[in-house]
């Protein structure tokens, strides 16, 4: 595995460091493994919701729903 050294790094942000790490139980140097890690593992991007149920049903054929008629909008009701 290869080693690193970080220079330049603020007072602050080393503290914040120290104390992220003692809040999870790590060193601080497995820690910062675990920040950069996180940070560069490529994420897929989420899917929509539609994009998912297009994908599930587009094997079938897909699916065609009928819209209902449109209804004219009825009275509030009155109270009092």
């Amino acid at each position: 595995m290869a080693s690193m050294t970080i220079r330049n790094l603020s007072d602050d942000i080393k503290q914040r460091l120290r104390i992220q790490a003692a809040e999870h139980g790590h060193s601080m140097e497995e820690e910062a493994r675990i920040i950069l890690r996180a940070a560069l593992i490529e994420h897929t991007p989420p899917i929509n919701l539609a994009r998912a149920i297009h994908d599930r049903f587009a094997p079938l054929g897909g699916v065609e729903l009928d819209i209902p008629p449109r209804e004219p909008m009825r009275a509030p009701p009155r109270f009092g």
